[in-house]
């Protein structure tokens, strides 16, 4: 089996994903953005926050396993577990990058 090659910027956003909202909203471009649940959050306070009121809501992992490009954006395919319903749930992460950074990333089921 072949390990998951993401770029630094991913692999960055998985990584702080487990180390709180300030790590994770540094990987993100000053105006970055995330739309999650149908909700947009914009810019690193934003995103600082929707992490935040994550992390008090729910406990999980998430695993990437494939990735492809996609109209310049990379998809993530993301095996996720965790305190919520529905877990576990594979996921789709789009991110878009720019200048070492996550310009922006919506997330679906």
């Amino acid at each position: 089996m072949t390990a998951l090659t993401l770029p630094e910027p991913i692999v960055a956003y998985f990584l702080a994903d487990t180390q709180g909202p300030d790590e994770l909203a540094r990987c993100f471009t000053p105006q970055g953005s995330v739309r999650d649940k149908g909700q947009n959050h914009i810019g690193r306070d934003a995103i600082k926050a929707w992490k935040a009121e994550t992390e008090t809501l729910y406990t999980y992992t998430n695993d990437p396993f494939a990735m492809t490009l996609v109209d310049g954006k990379h998809v993530v395919r993301s095996h996720v577990a965790g305190s919520f319903p529905g877990s576990p749930i594979d996921m789709t992460l789009s991110f878009r990058l720019e200048c070492g950074l996550v310009a922006s990333l919506e997330i679906s089921a």
